[in-house]
């Protein structure tokens, strides 16, 4: 069995979805569904079975697995970057890891988790995966942070030979709509060009970048997912990797395509950014994926252009689940 946790999720799902089209139906999701309409992302998936995330870890606190467990995508995680509660983030980002990354390495499981371009702070000490650099890291918020020290504890614990970590930059695609304000600013802009015309974005605080040019390594959902299954089928490959494009873009080249994609005239008004999270912004990130490439990946990375254009043409446009 190939257990997904957070499989109800947006990238878990995906990953549940392209698990489906290569003919594999023996997957365990393992999520909450709350009360949102995360539900809708397993309508049209094949799976074996179902099981809330507490009691999966139960499970296995208990060795109590019925089971044969082949691999553990681990992407169940609180992705909330305005998340307060620190000690949640810690028992639920942090602890519930390191229970599955310790269970699967004594039982010969693989096992591949979710870390975060997050992580990478304000990208002072650049955006290289190479774990002889992690403790260099400074997260700017909790949620960095929690991921930041899981990586730091399979660091510490020399796992990275045995597990593969997986550190996702700006993802977007089918399947994030119950993520709230969590959503990426492709759908937010989506619906905002449909009520409004117009698009918002936020104005830039650092001179060094002009209003709707801060970049970020904008990666769609597809190109993640196969990034993600290329380490199941390839058990040898092990360690820390970025999940990205290696291509920083605009924020204003991204809804410029998507302005593209609607066959829409391009109208972009700058808004302050809330004092909040004023002190915690990235205004740049891009993945180093020389590592990826040298590991063996070989698939073309899609434009955000391409990556935009599919997802409104094909999906926000049409039925907007992926399903198999």
């Amino acid at each position: 069995m190939i257990v997904v946790t957070g499989g109800a999720g947006f990238i878990g799902s995906a990953v549940v979805w392209k698990l489906n089209l290569i003919g594999k139906e023996n997957i365990i999701i393992v999520d909450e569904l709350g009360s949102d309409e995360k539900w809708k992302n397993l309508n049209g998936l094949k799976f074996a079975d179902f099981f809330h995330k507490d009691d999966f870890i139960q499970l296995i606190l208990e060795d109590n697995i019925s089971f044969d467990i082949d691999s553990i995508i681990h992407l169940g995680a609180c992705s909330s970057t305005t998340e307060k509660n620190a000690d949640y983030l810690m028992d639920n980002n942090f602890k519930y890891s390191q229970v599955l990354a310790d269970y699967s390495v004594k039982n010969n499981i693989r096992f591949i988790y979710a870390s975060s371009a997050a992580t990478y702070g304000d990208g002072s000490n650049g955006y290289d995966d190479d774990e002889s650099k992690l403790d260099k890291l400074r997260p700017l918020n909790m949620y960095g942070y929690s991921k930041h020290v899981f990586d730091l504890w399979v660091k510490k614990n020399n796992l990275f030979d045995k597990v593969v970590g997986l550190k996702y930059f700006n993802v977007y695609g089918p399947n994030e709509y119950h993520k709230k304000e969590m959503r990426s600013v492709v759908h937010k802009a989506f619906e905002q060009i449909n009520e409004t015309g117009k698009v918002k974005l936020f104005r830039s605080y650092n001179k060094q970048f002009k209003d709707g040019e801060q970049k970020r390594d904008f990666i769609y959902v597809k190109d993640a997912v196969d990034m993600t299954l290329f380490f199941l089928e390839h058990r040898d490959k092990n360690g820390l990797f970025n999940v990205g494009t290696g291509k920083a873009q605009t924020w204003n080249s991204l809804v410029t395509a998507l302005f593209n994609a609607m066959n829409k005239s391009v109208k972009i008004e700058y808004i302050d950014m809330p004092e909040d999270i004023k002190e915690k912004y990235q205004y740049f990130t891009e993945a180093e994926i020389k590592k990826l490439r040298a590991a063996g990946y070989k698939n073309k990375i899609m434009s955000i252009e391409e990556g935009v254009t599919d997802y409104v043409q094909n999906y926000l446009l049409k039925n907007p689940y992926l399903s198999a």
